[in-house]
């Protein structure tokens, strides 16, 4: 059971993650560009940043 969650989860996340590209991709490469001037020390705060939110609201949702 807890392996079908977790590819139901992985196969969430594809879908989503699919959905920028296929709408606007022009928005997609300008996002790209953006996030390539920024210093590391902020890619990594962003990235602490969604994990925190993710694990708040997957305990919100469980």
């Amino acid at each position: 059971m807890a392996w079908q969650e977790l590819f139901a989860a992985m196969a969430l996340v594809l879908v989503l993650e699919g959905v920028v590209p296929f709408i606007s991709p022009d928005a997609l490469r300008k996002t790209y560009q953006r996030l390539i001037e920024m210093d590391d020390k902020t890619i990594r705060m962003s990235g602490l940043l969604s994990m925190i939110a993710g694990v708040i609201l997957l305990t919100l949702v469980r």
